[in-house]
């Protein structure tokens, strides 16, 4: 293991080791040792780095939406017109849904947690508002906030139905959400 003095990553790697963790065993399997173990890491590096569990969770949670929000950010920060934002929109829903089976499992986690404690609505609503800021940049609020459901909504049925929807049905489905755009 590395000391603290030669290993100024230490803090970037249980964060890594933590959604790593969070990925393949849930939320309910978090543990200061589980995770100081993964990141090869000193168990009093933990709580040097981290106020708890709870503070582990919320700063590793906030890193995985910052990068979904930087996949929306390189997708919509591309379109132009109406209709690429349409396409923007569709390519979203395809690259969420077949990327990574690791995000998907992430997300969903959030999610459960989010449904049962109020710190992580907290930051699942902070994550939806920066998703919806990068839609309101083409579309009306109240259409940002649908498609924003419809892209989450769509990702997970895509990943995982056996048959997922090919790509024009999806692009239909964007298409009848913003009819009056060109």
């Amino acid at each position: 293991m590395a000391t603290g003095r030669t290993d100024p990553q230490r803090r970037e790697r249980i964060l890594a080791a933590t959604l790593d963790h969070i990925a393949e065993e849930g939320v309910a399997g978090v543990s200061h040792r589980k995770i100081a173990v993964r990141a090869d890491v000193p168990l009093g590096s933990m709580t040097y780095h981290f106020d708890g569990i709870d503070d582990l969770l919320r700063e590793a949670f906030t890193r995985f939406a910052d990068h979904i929000v930087a996949v929306f950010e390189l997708y919509l920060g591309r379109a132009e017109t109406p209709e690429q934002a349409r396409e923007a929109v569709t390519d979203l829903i395809h690259v969420l849904s077949e990327g990574p089976r690791r995000e998907l499992v992430l997300t969903q986690e959030l999610y459960t947690l989010a449904a049962r404690r109020d710190e992580y609505r907290e930051l699942t609503h902070a994550w939806m508002n920066r998703s919806r800021r990068l839609l309101e940049q083409h579309f009306d609020p109240d259409t940002a906030r649908t498609l924003d459901a419809l892209i989450e909504g769509l990702a997970l049925h895509r990943a995982l139905d056996t048959e997922p929807q090919d790509r024009e049905l999806t692009r239909l489905a964007v298409l009848r959400m913003t009819p009056g755009l060109s």
